[in-house]
């Protein structure tokens, strides 16, 4: 018996030493995590979470600032430009040169004719010079040109993050869009239930039944399509910051209707002043005029200075210095036409440079426009129409239960409901992606608070 007995007791003692021993290790487990697996440090990427925790726009932006390729690559051109600033005003590669003059063979060395004064060996060291201020000129272009990238650059960024906004705000759109047909779900199929009870009681009528599955099946197509939306829309964020097109996003931050501050005649001011396309435009103009500047010094001759110095075998050695000079001799073929091609090339950049303005500011209106409508949009339904939609499903819903009002006008009611909280969100949402698309436009935020005004929607 006491043999069973501590027997007993060493298997509980056991057994508890075992669990401290799992809880340890599971601890450890916690404060420890794995290592990266060798696919992890090779591609060196993030690990896809399980689990998407709600997304902030801030986020999003500074990770396609960081992460976008496109973005990367802009910045790599302008690089390459800044790059070409001093080579561009370098002075030319000068020349080395040796030589002989003497007996062919035997080879080598080259034999000299001893005593013979046209008999020497020779090295030379020339250097050309172009006329002054060339370089200069050259140098003027190249930076314009380092300059003009810059600025496309800027531009890069600022639609990398236009796109961004863009996508986040229909995201956020089809996020509330799929809450709000989920709710209207589950109240129609509160209906359904009820209309079938009441039909089961002879109360009822059967058509009241399949119109309410049939409403039901309208908006299981209507979640079907937007979850397809919502998808292809998590997949160009994803792809904007660089990572996989599966990466789980969060939910996102809610999006208050907010006015549209700018007028158009502001915004106009703005794109002119600080659209950077409009900026890259100008530096070309710029880098033309130095073009043409550049064509005009063609009309002048570049320097040729050399220094050559010759060994004679028994004789004294010999140093030479000469100078020499292009000649413009034919003008008329190269250095007027070339005058010419800068002068014209220059035109076609201010042309294109009025087109772009010309473009920029209907896009310009039509955004705004784009804003302002559906800024007034958002107010009439969140102010008016919802709450009178509200107003008279609650008074279908009430006459229902009384037997005054059918259960097609109470469908009816339900649906028209549905359909003016989704054009809120829309219209919510078309405020600032419009806006979202004017600030790569005009260079500047738009939104650099966001407090909130007018309806809810709900």
């Amino acid at each position: 018996m006491m043999f069973i007995r501590a027997r007993k007791a060493i298997t509980w003692a056991l057994a508890v030493l075992l669990m401290n021993y799992w809880v340890v290790l599971a601890q450890d487990d916690r404060n420890h995590p794995p290592a990266n697996t060798a696919a992890n440090v090779a591609t060196n990427k993030a690990v896809k979470p399980d689990r998407a925790p709600s997304v902030s726009l801030v986020e999003l932006i500074e990770l396609a600032l960081a992460e976008n390729p496109e973005i990367k690559a802009m910045q790599r051109n302008f690089d390459m430009m800044q790059a070409r600033i001093p080579q561009a005003k370098a002075l030319p590669d000068p020349m080395l040169e040796y030589g002989y003059a003497g007996n062919l063979f035997p080879v080598p060395p080259f034999d000299i004719q001893k005593g013979d004064p046209s008999s020497a060996r020779m090295l030379s060291f020339s250097q050309e010079i172009p006329f002054p201020g060339k370089r200069s000129l050259q140098g003027k272009m190249a930076r314009a040109e380092a300059e003009s990238e810059w600025w496309n650059y800027e531009q890069t960024r600022l639609n990398v993050v236009a796109e961004v906004k863009d996508a986040y705000f229909e995201y956020y759109f089809l996020d509330k869009a799929i809450d709000t047909v989920n709710k209207n779900k589950a109240l129609l199929e509160k209906f359904a239930k009820i209309s079938e009870a009441r039909y089961s009681v002879g109360k009822g009528i059967q058509q009241d039944v399949l119109k309410a599955q049939v409403e039901i099946s309208k908006l299981i197509d209507q979640l079907t399509v937007l979850e397809q939306r919502r998808q292809t829309v998590v997949a160009k964020i994803n792809s904007l910051l660089f990572r996989d097109t599966e990466w789980p996003i969060g939910k996102p931050e809610d999006v208050k209707l907010q006015p549209v501050t700018q007028t158009l005649g502001e915004l106009k001011e703005l794109a002119l002043a600080y659209y950077p396309s409009l900026k890259a435009q100008r530096r070309k103009i710029d880098r033309e005029q130095y073009g043409v500047e550049l064509a005009e010094k063609g009309k002048y001759p570049d320097f040729n200075v050399k220094f050559g110095y010759q060994n004679r075998p028994g004789m004294p050695d010999m140093y030479g210095l000469s100078v020499g000079v292009t000649v413009p001799l034919y003008f008329g073929q190269k250095q007027r036409p070339a005058i010419a091609e800068a002068a014209a090339s220059k035109a076609a950049e201010q042309k294109r440079i009025e087109n772009l303005a010309t473009v920029l500011l209907f896009r310009v209106k039509d955004r705004h426009v784009a804003a302002t409508t559906a800024e007034r949009l958002a107010k009439l339904y969140g102010t008016t129409i919802i709450p009178q939609s509200t107003l008279s499903l609650e008074s279908a819903i009430a006459g229902y239960e009384v037997g005054s009002v059918d259960f097609l006008t109470l469908m009816d009611n339900l649906v028209t409901l549905l359909n003016y909280q989704l054009s809120y969100y829309e219209q919510v949402s078309n405020v600032e992606r419009a806006l979202a698309q004017l600030e790569p436009l005009v260079g500047v935020s738009l939104r650099p608070s966001r407090p909130s005004i007018g309806g809810t929607g709900k």
